[in-house]
């Protein structure tokens, strides 16, 4: 019997996560060299079911990344450019006349959405009005078209990379979209033995190929997992009280909050702090979710559900200290 107690079939699939678990590890490191925070939390997004963002500067391999993950996990690819010219059209498809048996009609092209991994690569560079053709498809997994859903397969992720908001020809994501993402990761510069590898390495001979390790199906018995694996009420009332501590209109919410913070996060946030949680503790082989577990994985998860104010800004605060704060607050 497994540690979560499921039947034959869901202990199969547990035992088959942690049997791939270094494998996975070990394949990515063919292309990827350190970044070990990142591609732990692009796993934990996949395994919990959630989207992913990628924040970083051009030239940190966030495309390279992700596609190396689809090939680690054997899942169907598609790729699409935003650029000021996009439209949502081209994301999600649209009705063509074609000859048929029946005469001339129109007919559904799906468009580069109809995968199982999606990657948006530099989302911020488009209009709002297309950024939010990935809204339906994020929250419902499906595309509505003249009038008809057509359903997407599964299981089904967007993972978007994007610039700093500093970079010029840049569009602010609409908030609603932002929510959709269960984390915000940040991708930094390599430190300086890293990047030493990486030139070495990139510039010598081509990396070894990824091999395939898990399947489409096993993500999806993954996912099913990790929404049994028992939290606590205590942990529960802790990343409920964190969330909405970021809140300024809350009277519990600290006074640098309602000093610095515009919109806090909403009941998503909780929820996916949860959610997030649970796939660390089943990735690393845990029985239940601790505390220690909503802190780890609060940055990703709140840093793009937090609006600060102008007051922020002129006294240089940002996301990561008002974050920081937020959790040390919570924790004295």
């Amino acid at each position: 019997m497994s540690l979560l107690e499921t039947t034959e079939e869901q202990e199969n699939a547990f035992n088959r996560l942690q049997e791939g678990r270094k494998r996975v590890e070990t394949e990515l490191g063919k292309a990827i060299i350190g970044q070990e925070e990142v591609v732990e939390q692009l796993l934990l997004a996949l395994i919990s079911g959630g989207h992913c963002l990628i924040t970083g500067a051009p030239g940190l391999a966030k495309t390279l990344l992700v596609k190396s993950v689809a090939k680690v996990f054997r899942l169907d690819f598609q790729r699409i450019q935003f650029t000021p010219d996009l439209m949502p059209a081209d994301i999600t498809g649209t009705e063509i006349l074609n000859n048929t048996p029946e005469g001339r009609k129109l007919v559904f092209s799906k468009g580069p959405i109809f995968t199982n991994m999606l990657l948006a690569d530099e989302i911020n560079r488009t209009p709002p009005k297309t950024q939010s053709a990935l809204l339906e498809a994020m929250q419902e997994h499906q595309v509505t078209a003249a009038g008809t859903r057509h359903t997407l397969s599964e299981p089904f992720f967007v993972l978007a990379t994007q610039n700093p908001v500093e970079m010029e020809g840049t569009y602010p994501l609409p908030e609603a979209q932002l929510d959709r993402f269960l984390f915000n990761v940040l991708i930094d510069y390599l430190p300086e033995a890293d990047e030493i590898a990486v030139v070495k390495q990139t510039t010598s001979k081509e990396h070894d190929p990824i091999e395939s390790i898990f399947s489409a199906e096993d993500i999806i018995e993954f996912q099913h997992l990790v929404r049994k694996v028992p939290v606590s009420d205590e942990v529960i009332a802790f990343a409920v009280k964190l969330v909405a501590a970021s809140r300024p209109k809350n009277l519990e919410s600290p006074d640098f909050v309602k000093a610095w913070v515009s919109w806090g996060a909403g009941t998503r946030a909780a929820q996916g702090l949860i959610l997030a949680g649970k796939a660390l503790a089943l990735w690393q082989s845990r029985a239940h979710v601790t505390k220690d577990d909503i802190v780890r994985l609060a940055p990703p998860v709140l840093r793009h559900r937090i609006l600060l104010n102008y007051r922020a800004e002129a006294e240089s605060e940002t996301i990561e200290t008002v974050t920081q704060k937020l959790i040390e607050h919570m924790q004295s």
